[in-house]
């Protein structure tokens, strides 16, 4: 196994360990450690400490998980979210580090699974047999979806004071001072509204994009939560009945394909988003909620028209969210003319080319 999974293991490991590491920034560290060469533990030190380290107070986990990792002291188990790695001792990498006296071991191999590597391989690039892999990868995806307060309150330990509830405890004690009785807001799940591009431009992502859709609504089921996914190209079709009728991700995807008249077709973004926003988003469904739109802005009609749109859901929405599968490649620029009208309109702009970006989507949808 190459330096470069070593790398990767260990920006995973640091994801397992709260730090924000997303696929770019692993990327950058990768790349970092090919300019500045694997072959000093110093180098590839501060090569991950400038590129994985988004605040100080990182540095502190940073450093211990780094005397983990590169002395083979990291065991599999670990968080709930820890990578699927053996860690083992690998030939020392020689260089200007050897005998510092810092009583730590050189830079160690790990041998990946092959679930830990194909959750960074572009989804567009899979085999058959790596496709019916990574399906199988969804079922252990983590889904939290985000909160929001809500109107009703309940009784606690501590928060603000229930007049009503103190003074009827006095009453009840006759008038006697009694104890003061304490309140505080509930939470609620926000509403996420999924919008996923199934353009001829996007057909090699539309199957992983909509397993992720049927994943997020099923644990938002589960967990009280109210989820809708929609379909975007030519026409705007609402999936979420399919999608909820079936427990089993291909009976669902079926259904789901039974339903869509424009898979692989064209793409008029801007039109659809009016459509949506005009019969579904103005009428309550996008006002609060977490707008995800998965795209690669690609647009056929009038940018103009599409910037407006997403400009208009933006405005309704808690937070929109551009899920672009090309913006986790190396030398993307979004240049087209679709994703130069929306960038000022969208809150987020991220990857979604692969099961790691798809955490990472993830995850920013959690912390909306």
């Amino acid at each position: 196994m190459d330096v470069e999974t070593t790398l990767v293991g260990f920006a995973r490991a640091l994801r397992a360990a709260d730090l924000a590491v997303t696929a770019d920034r692993t990327a950058a560290f990768v790349a970092a450690v090919a300019e500045v060469g694997a072959d000093t533990r110093d180098g590839v030190y501060w090569a991950g400490r400038a590129t994985l380290c988004s605040e100080p107070e990182d540095v502190a986990v940073y450093d211990k998980v780094f005397d983990a990792w590169f002395s083979g002291r990291l065991e599999r188990g670990g968080r709930r979210s820890a990578p699927p790695v053996r860690v083992v001792p690998a030939a020392p990498l020689t260089g200007e580090g050897e005998g510092s006296g810092d009583g730590r071991s050189d830079v160690v191999r790990a041998v990946a699974s092959d679930s830990e590597v194909l959750r960074h391989r572009d989804v567009a690039e899979l085999s058959a047999a790596e496709r019916a892999q990574m399906a199988r990868l969804f079922a252990a995806l983590p889904v939290t979806l985000p909160d929001r307060r809500a109107a009703r309150r309940r009784p606690t330990g501590h928060g603000e004071m229930d007049a009503r509830r103190t003074l009827r405890e006095q009453m009840r004690r006759g008038g006697e001072v009694g104890p003061v009785r304490w309140r505080r807001r509930t939470t609620r799940p926000r509403r996420v509204v999924l919008l996923v591009d199934v353009s001829g431009s996007m057909s090699p992502y539309a199957d992983a994009l909509l397993r992720l859709a049927h994943r997020v609504l099923r644990s938002g089921m589960a967990g009280g939560g109210r989820v809708e996914v929609f379909t975007v190209g030519t026409r705007l079709t609402r999936l979420t009945p399919a999608l909820r009728a079936h427990r089993d991700p291909e009976a669902a995807l079926a259904a789901a394909g039974r339903l869509v008249p424009d898979w692989s077709g064209g793409t008029r973004l801007g039109e659809v988003l009016q459509a949506f926003a005009d019969r579904w988003g103005q009428r309550g469904l996008a006002r609060g909620a977490v707008l995800v739109v998965f795209s690669d802005g690609w647009e056929r009609g009038d940018a103009t028209q599409l910037g407006e749109q997403v400009q208009r859901l933006q405005r309704l929405s808690r937070r929109l969210v551009w899920v672009n599968p090309h913006r986790g490649k190396a030398g993307y620029l979004p240049v087209q003319q679709g994703i130069t009208a929306v960038l000022p309109h969208v809150d987020d702009f991220v990857a979604g080319h692969s099961m790691a970006a798809f955490e990472h989507v993830l995850e920013v949808v959690r912390r909306a």
